[in-house]
């Protein structure tokens, strides 16, 4: 008797929530058959209406040699730099500099290279109408994001709010294509050198967490522009960033954790439909020692002392 593939794969999870261990099917079907499920949670967003990709993981893998040899030898080479600086010292810096430093740059703008560490995203990605792009600024030293917003959801009957723009910045990978994390904990403030339109946006951190259903948790403040053709030091302390998920701020806080942050990123979704433009000098940290507050609002006990 003949299973289809489609009556496979509704045979293999609920909701869309499969897992790894094989599936056996009983012999009234008249044949045994092990189903190679997909990953336990679907990353990919769908559009509704959209037709879900039913190709097989197999059939999604592109094969090329040349490439391959050439990956090979990238991730050598930074396999080599990693143990190289395990002995110099901190991120292949000495120690006694990693103790002492007050400020540091983490991402300046100073050629086209600068801008691949960068990802545009709007609410194209669900069918909206927005749209983003980032180029090199005066003299090739700044990033300059620009675009449109608007906040006219698409015509798919479910959408209901739309008018979204983010920058944000990739996760750093270590060889073979390894996760890395920036070590922020010498620091507590952010420091920015920004030119906007007078539009407020909005700073995100992310950070690595343990469990898969935090993967959506975000770290966020605001960020106010002036307007005009003069630049604005930024300094958001990091006590002041309060816990989001999925654009909905969570009731019990927690500090932000800077030894696991993963990227950083800018939203604008003010409803204000129009052009907008935000210029970026570089991204910065520092120590304020002026500084002593370590959250800014206020924690739960879930067992309280009497």
């Amino acid at each position: 008797m003949a299973v289809s593939r489609k009556a496979l794969k509704s045979l293999s999870g609920v909701y869309g929530v499969t897992h790894r261990q094989p599936l056996l099917f009983p012999s009234t079907l008249g044949c045994s058959a092990i189903l190679s499920t997909r990953s336990a949670y679907e990353r990919d967003y769908r559009r509704p209406g959209q037709s879900p990709d039913t190709r097989w993981p197999w059939q999604k893998i592109h094969f090329d040699f040349s490439k391959g040899v050439e990956g090979i030898k990238k991730h050598i080479g930074l396999l080599k730099d990693e143990f190289v600086q395990r002995w110099t010292g901190p991120e292949g810096r000495p120690l006694l500099e990693h103790m002492l430093e007050q400020t540091r740059v983490q991402w300046e703008f100073r050629g086209p290279e600068s801008l691949d560490q960068w990802v545009v995203s709007s609410d194209q990605e669900i069918g909206g109408h927005s749209v983003a792009y980032t180029k090199l600024g005066k003299n090739n030293t700044t990033c300059f994001l620009y675009g449109s917003l608007c906040s006219m959801p698409p015509r798919d009957g479910e959408t209901r709010y739309s008018g979204y723009c983010t920058l944000r910045s990739k996760q750093p990978l270590a060889s073979f294509d390894r996760k890395k994390t920036y070590d922020w904990s010498s620091f507590n403030t952010l420091h920015m050198r920004i030119r906007g339109d007078g539009r407020p946006w909005m700073v995100n951190v992310s950070v690595e967490t343990f469990f898969s259903h935090q993967r959506d948790d975000i770290y966020s403040y605001f960020l106010y522009t002036r307007g005009g053709p003069y630049w604005q030091d930024v300094k958001i302390p990091f006590s002041k960033f309060f816990l989001s998920s999925r654009g909905r701020i969570q009731d019990n806080q927690h500090v932000l954790w800077l030894d696991k942050v993963k990227s950083i990123g800018f939203t604008l979704g003010d409803k204000a439909d129009g052009p907008f433009q935000l210029e970026i000098d570089f991204i910065g940290l520092r120590n304020d020692l002026a500084h002593t507050e370590e959250f800014a609002y206020e924690l739960y006990k879930r067992n309280p002392e009497v």
